[in-house]
């Protein structure tokens, strides 16, 4: 077993005394050091994964799978159990190495004014739960799960899904690592609405054994409302963003193009379902996901109303979460009526 360092909370310790550890390497990431290891237990491992956020992987990956089975492709309920497992282990790994990231360059320390659940991350490293250094150890932990999985399901599914990983890997990464980090450019929403978009798309292709049109299409306008989610969440990080030189796109934007741009994309998703619908593309059924427009639209609301003042924005955060969910929900739950009906 790999060593963790017990946390100073569970000892009833605080920050204020000690000496610095010496294998963190950051002054953003101080505790004080422990004649003791240990691996954080699997709650405390649960909660640095951020959970209440997979939800939204869940969720593409069942607007994926139906859409197979709405196109009569059949249904192997071990394939989607482990593409449904797979997606959510690569989101977790993401989310755990984006906690580490703003460990190491400031952000999430420097953040007073997060709404946490929803923005600020995890903070287990902050209040001195774990260490970067065992945040460091679950992403690769995760990823030592998840590669041999990821090709595992390759091969009974088809080669095309390799490609569908590799990508996803490669935009958590980028997302926060060094030397892009995507989230630093202003490029963070538009890698989180691709890769969800390829979620979509992978769990398609776990079914159906080759990338086809529909699933491409309906996961565009989930991904738009994913990147939605970060977009308002960026807004009470913005400050603490911008003192570490963290220029996301609500700190380029500010307030006011945050809001605008969270509107437009709104707009675009559920406009682009209805638009492919005409022309096509995805059947009717799949207007079900139109069933999210008004929480988006009180998200935009909300959010245009109080965009100066971030600590109000817990609503808005939480009908934009809503919206994302109900639009995936409502395409998954037309395409599975066409299923069944045969």
């Amino acid at each position: 077993m790999l060593p963790w360092r017990r946390s100073l909370l569970e000892r009833g310790e605080c920050f204020g005394s000690g000496e610095l550890a010496e294998s963190d390497h950051h002054p953003t990431m101080t505790r004080q050091t422990d004649p003791y290891t240990r691996s954080p237990g699997f709650v405390l491992l649960l909660r640095m994964t951020r959970p209440g956020f997979l939800v939204i992987t869940v969720i593409a990956c069942l607007l994926g799978l139906s859409s197979a089975a709405a196109c009569g492709c059949g249904f192997d309920g071990l394939r989607a159990v482990g593409t449904v497992a797979l997606a959510v282990l690569a989101h977790a790994a993401a989310n755990v190495l984006n906690d580490y990231e703003d460990a190491r360059n400031g952000a999430d320390a420097a953040n007073t004014e997060g709404l946490f659940p929803f923005t600020g991350g995890a903070r287990l490293i902050q209040n001195g739960a774990v260490t970067a250094a065992d945040t460091r150890r679950l992403a690769a932990a995760l990823l030592l799960v998840l590669v041999p999985g990821g090709f595992l399901l390759a091969f009974h599914s088809g080669g095309g899904l390799v490609l569908v990983g590799i990508a996803g890997l490669a935009l958590g990464w980028a997302y926060s690592s060094p030397p892009l980090q995507l989230m630093s450019r202003g490029l963070g929403e538009l890698a989180v609405a691709a890769a969800w978009w390829l979620v979509v798309i992978g769990a398609d292709y776990s079914q159906r054994g080759q990338f086809f049109v529909i699933p491409a299409s309906v996961g565009l306008g989930y991904g738009l409302l994913v990147a939605n989610i970060l977009l308002i969440n960026g807004l009470p990080d913005a400050r603490a963003d911008a003192a570490v030189g963290k220029r996301t796109l609500a700190v380029r934007l500010g307030p006011t193009g945050a809001a605008l741009l969270f509107a437009w994309l709104a707009l675009l998703a559920h406009g682009w379902l209805a638009l492919s619908v005409w022309l096509l593309i995805p059947p009717v059924a799949a207007l079900g996901g139109l069933v999210s427009a008004p929480l988006s639209a009180a998200a935009a609301v909300l959010m245009w109303r109080r965009r100066h003042a971030p600590s109000r924005l817990r609503p808005a955060i939480v009908l934009s979460i809503g919206a994302a969910s109900l639009h995936g929900l409502g395409m998954a739950a037309g395409f599975l009526s066409m299923a069944l009906r045969g």
